[in-house]
């Protein structure tokens, strides 16, 4: 039984990426899950730099016949990458790294210096494959990998945010005589995720009912905020704009309150320009439930949401209360239809069961059909760890 170990961020925190890490950990792939799983799990957890030189002790104590490792997208979060590179090629050991997002080949290629430009080329040449969340995204890794090493794998939603089918039969029947539409951000709230862009729906929503207009929309919004400034802005703009009896704030849910949340909602809004976006989960879990999507072409969503097929997507140059009109034209039976592609769209091809089917072929085909390991190289770059920080630093 081939061994493999994970080089990843595990939850908590909980977010997209550590998500589908736990999902895969915790598989029937995993052989202390399921007696019969194909292949034996060992983890690295690297969420806590503070942990970086245990990490690589463990790393180099490791027998796995592959190393799958979720790499970062950040500059500092890449020094740590190219250690942890560095010490799998000195071994001789396969590695496959997972890229959950779109931002790597711009970093790379725009916000680095020469030498830590020229080292990820390096080894991104040497790996035994690379994955990313969908066909449009492959193009992050053109020029610095063979074609036939870069595998698409899209993500899966929780089978536990799914709705049943008699539970998606009966929202979309309440929806036929609905008289408002509840519509739904979810995410962390970071701007550019677009949470301002639905602050302006729910502005522009107020004045139409204000002028006399029917009240069509009602705006939820639920995550975390990871900075004060975001939290005040969202707070003063309801405050300032008058809109307490249009938005609601859920704070950050989870289980059962989620279910509900995107049981009750029709549709999902998520206009986002996340530079590290890659293909959101919480589009996914929004479509498998029966939504209407409101978003954007940015990274790999226009692989998943298409314009007048699952929803609407928008470019950079719509404003939210110009959307808003736009929006507000919506039928319910419109709304209807489009959730119900949606929900039998995810359940086709999002699934756990498909998703784990897709990461068995790549771990299988990398590790039994002798995809090569790392070979040592001159990066150009020395590496050491300083003790004191327990951080990667290079010279």
């Amino acid at each position: 039984m081939k061994k493999i170990c994970f080089i990843a961020q595990f939850p908590p925190p909980m977010h997209g990426l550590s998500k589908a890490v736990e999902t895969l950990y915790n598989s029937n792939l995993n052989s202390e899950v399921d007696p019969y799983g194909e292949f034996e799990f060992e983890k690295v957890d690297i969420t806590n730099n503070k942990n970086f030189a245990k990490n690589l002790l463990k790393i180099s104590c490791s027998k796995a016949d592959l190393f799958y490792f979720t790499i970062s997208q950040t500059k500092g979060g890449n020094l740590r990458d190219l250690v942890i590179f560095k010490l799998l090629e000195l071994q001789h050991k396969k590695c496959l790294i997972h890229l959950h997002g779109g931002y790597y080949r711009q970093l790379v290629d725009n916000d680095m210096a020469g030498w830590q430009r020229k080292a990820n080329y390096k080894a991104i040449k040497k790996l035994s494959g690379v994955i990313v969340l969908s066909n449009s995204l492959k193009k992050i890794f053109e020029g610095m990998i063979a074609e036939d090493r870069i595998f698409v794998v899209e993500n899966c939603v929780d089978d536990q945010y799914l709705l049943t089918d008699q539970e998606i039969e009966e929202k979309l029947k309440v929806l036929e005589n609905e008289k408002f539409l509840h519509v739904l951000w979810l995410s962390n709230f970071i701007r550019s995720k677009g949470y301002p862009f639905v602050l302006e729906m729910a502005k522009a929503e107020k004045e139409r009912v204000d002028a006399g207009g029917e009240k069509r929309f009602y705006f939820d919004f639920a995550g975390k905020f990871f900075e004060e400034s975001e939290k005040e802005y969202f707070e003063n703009y309801i405050r300032q704009n008058d809109l307490g009896e249009y938005v609601t704030y859920h704070g950050v849910v989870g289980g059962e309150k989620k279910r509900e949340l995107l049981k009750k909602c029709s549709v999902f809004a998520l206009p986002t320009r996340y530079p590290n976006e890659g293909q959101p989960i919480s589009i996914l879990e929004a479509m498998g439930d029966g939504m209407f999507i409101i978003t954007t072409d940015h990274a790999g969503i226009p692989d998943i949401v298409e314009d007048g097929v699952n929803g609407i997507v928008m470019n950079d140059t719509v404003t939210g209360a110009g959307f808003y009109d736009l929006v507000y034209k919506l039928s319910n039976d419109i709304v209807k239809e489009t959730a119900l592609r949606n929900t039998r769209k995810v359940k086709y091809q999002f699934s756990e069961m498909e998703y784990l089917k897709n990461m068995e072929k790549v771990y299988i085909d990398i590790t039994k059909n002798n995809r090569g390991g790392v070979t040592p190289t001159n990066w150009g770059v020395t590496v050491y760890v300083d003790h004191s920080t327990e951080m990667a630093v290079a010279a």
